[in-house]
């Protein structure tokens, strides 16, 4: 059981993490470990960290509400497959014994910190790509497969979704990145509501950090909006992605 301590502990990863999702991305990365380093189990630490972040994902969605315009055939697409992988996702990770998860977790560290890692590169491909890229628009229904694969990852884990999600539309639709990155938005925010909504009525969840989480996280979101200005997002994804793998190594030897 946790203890004041703890909740404490957590108040600040989660203010932290907050902060460094508004920034660069990436606060999984924090919130996670600190769960499972304060002696929750893996699988509830996933479930409560889904639940405590998920409406981060709200912001990002209704800051680029107007790259949105002209993209609803696209989105009465994606938001069904999102909610499909989302869902599925949850489903895999409710069944998934706690011991394999252990088992798994230090690839899936390792996969969200060089997602992470390699963000700025695969924006710049993209953004190479759709100012090169003169053909037609392709058919959005080329990318629902892709998308619900790739949001059955973000309902299992969810750790560097949007950077996975990213490369999914910019390999199978033409156009903008902005544009793109807006839908991304949308997709994650569907993909982890599911997921989120799933988890509420799973016995795993932690509530009380889940509360904590969420309070700390807002607030440390407020304060990585402010600091926007002031911090480069290329230094601290670089501070992330060093605590990443440490993080990934220790659990790769308990």
């Amino acid at each position: 059981m946790l203890n004041l301590t703890g909740y404490t502990i957590i108040a600040l990863a989660s203010l932290a993490a907050g902060a460094v999702n508004a920034l660069a991305g990436g606060g999984t990365l924090i919130t996670f470990p600190t769960l499972t380093a304060l002696g929750v189990p893996p699988v509830a630490a996933n479930m409560t960290n889904t639940v405590a972040l998920c409406p981060g994902y709200l912001g990002g969605s209704l800051a680029q509400r107007q790259d949105l315009r002209g993209q609803e055939q696209r989105l009465w697409l994606y938001i069904p497959a999102s909610i499909i992988g989302g869902l599925a996702g949850a489903v895999l990770l409710q069944v998934t014994p706690g011991r394999l998860f252990r088992a798994l977790v230090p690839y899936l560290v390792l996969t969200a910190t060089l997602l992470l890692a390699f963000q700025e590169g695969i924006r710049g491909w993209l953004t190479r790509r759709s100012k090169g890229d003169q053909s037609p628009a392709a058919s959005p229904w080329r990318g629902v497969a892709p998308v619900v694969l790739s949001t059955v990852y973000g309902g299992y884990f969810g750790a560097g979704l949007g950077v996975v999600v990213l490369a999914v539309l910019g390999l199978t639709d033409d156009d903008s990145l902005t544009r793109l990155n807006a839908v991304k938005q949308v997709i994650s925010l569907s993909a982890n509501v599911a997921a989120a909504v799933f988890f509420l009525f799973s016995p795993h969840l932690v509530w009380p950090a889940a509360l904590v989480m969420f309070a700390g996280a807002l607030l440390g979101g407020t304060l990585g909006g402010k600091l926007a200005g002031r911090v480069k997002p290329g230094w601290l994804r670089r501070i992330v992605v060093a605590v990443g793998v440490v993080v990934a190594v220790i659990y790769f030897f308990h």
